[in-house]
């Protein structure tokens, strides 16, 4: 099943299986999302992103766009609040890896899985916070240039600048890195 305005009408009437397609279509991409941006824990905060939007259900308007610039913008927005947490409150725990429950996968497949994953996350983090925010959401949300400025809240012409230079910054980055290598 697709989003479409009859699922949307379904889901802001409280129907639980049209919610369900909405989360089920759009939960990895906005999984995706956080942990492109660098979330402390993106799982959690998707989960949060969704019963945030189940509870504001109301507002689900203008069928698949509308409901995925609703989802995103949500998500944007819990990311937000969550680096301004982390910085307020830095984390002091520990990893007791002796306490860890889960079982270990190859260790090849998580390199290789964590390595394409950390090198994204280094070279955004090198981004300005809103030239990362443009390439996430255009490249993770699929969002276009007047999505993307909408839930930035930002004009369709800034929006194209931050993208032009940020991957002009990342081109140098790759190039820089091939040159050093």
């Amino acid at each position: 099943m697709s989003l479409d305005d009859d699922l949307v009408a379904r889901a802001r009437d409280g129907d639980a299986d049209a919610v369900g397609v909405i989360y089920s279509t759009l939960a990895p991409k906005v999984l995706g999302y956080l942990t492109m941006r660098g979330a402390e824990d993106p799982e959690a905060l998707t989960s949060e992103v969704f019963l945030a939007v189940i509870q504001q259900r109301r507002q689900l308007h203008g069928g698949a766009d509308g409901v995925r610039r609703f989802v995103f913008s949500v998500a944007h927005h819990r990311y937000v609040d969550d680096v301004r947490r982390r910085n307020r409150r830095p984390a002091t725990l520990a990893y007791e890896p002796s306490d860890d429950p889960r079982t270990d996968s190859p260790a090849e497949d998580v390199a290789i899985e964590q390595v394409s994953l950390a090198e994204v996350r280094a070279l955004l983090r090198q981004l300005t916070p809103d030239q990362a925010a443009v390439i996430s959401l255009r490249m993770m949300g699929d969002f276009s240039l007047q999505e993307t400025a909408d839930l930035l809240d930002r004009s369709v012409g800034s929006v194209k600048q931050l993208q032009r230079r940020a991957l002009e910054a990342l081109r140098q980055m790759i190039t820089n890195e091939v040159d050093a290598g």
